[in-house]
């Protein structure tokens, strides 16, 4: 890791919330990273603002180094009211928020609660399924775990990303599949707080503009229509190609549409 990205813990509600940073001036950026994940998905993107802005990605509660809740039953405004926590601690305001999958969901949630104030928010993959689909979800995404002294835990992260990621590198799989073991017995918490969750009411009532930041076959890609309808003030950059995961796979891309996206909406006095 570039040693200009560094760890920190802040206390919360929830107990301590980990987060990496860089940059020390420039406008507000911050991360929210997809489930089962954690911030370490960000570190190129954050070592390619680090020069231009002040970022801080942070670690779901339950995922990564942030202490968990008390329990699998927390909501998605839950999870964020304790993450603007977080950043109001660290003195983030006039913040653009950026969210992958549930992190999305998370960036808009925050978008109502941050008290510094918040920019904008760029979303990739938002999750407006229908009842269908929620069920569905809520029902088969997150099995248990195998575990056993033989591996069975390896081969099962190992054999869920190469179906659910496709045109995975070594780097890729590698990543997905460690951050999911280190939170196995509660990796789907946060999964299972985004699939109850609905974003269209949350996204609809938004003031602040929204860029949609997506992979041309994102899981997610068929709700930009959608969340486009829903947004009153939005904009869609659709990555041409990618299968998902703009963040890990084009980092120099993604953090470039973030910047340009901060420093259109930040004010100069507050950047």
């Amino acid at each position: 890791m570039n040693p200009g990205v560094r760890g920190c813990y802040v206390d919360t509600a929830w107990g301590q919330v980990h987060a990496l940073r860089a940059g020390s001036a420039g406008p507000w950026i911050g991360l929210f990273h997809e489930s089962p994940l954690s911030s370490r998905v960000f570190v190129k993107v954050l070592e390619e603002l680090a020069p231009h802005a002040r970022v801080v990605a942070f670690d779901t509660p339950g995922y990564g180094a942030s202490t968990p809740p008390d329990g699998p039953g927390r909501e998605i405004p839950e999870y964020a009211a304790v993450l603007c926590e977080a950043a109001e601690r660290i003195g983030m305001r006039d913040v653009v928020l950026a969210g992958v999958h549930t992190g999305a969901s998370i960036a808009i949630e925050a978008a109502h609660r941050l008290s510094g104030g918040v920019a904008g928010v760029v979303l990739s993959g938002v999750a407006l399924y229908d009842e269908e689909e929620r069920a569905a979800h809520i029902a088969g995404w997150t099995p248990d775990v195998p575990t056993d002294v033989d591996g069975a835990q390896f081969r099962w992260a190992v054999e869920r990303y190469q179906r659910i990621w496709p045109d995975l590198t070594p780097e890729l799989l590698h990543t997905a599949a460690i951050e999911l073991l280190r939170v196995k017995d509660r990796y789907d918490w946060g999964y299972q707080a985004a699939f109850r969750h609905d974003p269209s009411g949350p996204l609809a009532s938004l003031d602040v503009p929204v860029l949609l930041l997506d992979a041309e076959f994102d899981l997610l890609a068929e709700k930009d229509a959608m969340a486009m309808e829903l947004a009153r003030d939005a904009r869609l950059e659709i990555l041409e190609g990618l299968p998902g995961q703009p963040h890990l796979r084009v980092p120099e891309t993604y953090a470039a549409h973030l910047l340009q996206f901060a420093r259109t909406h930040v004010t100069e006095g507050a950047s």
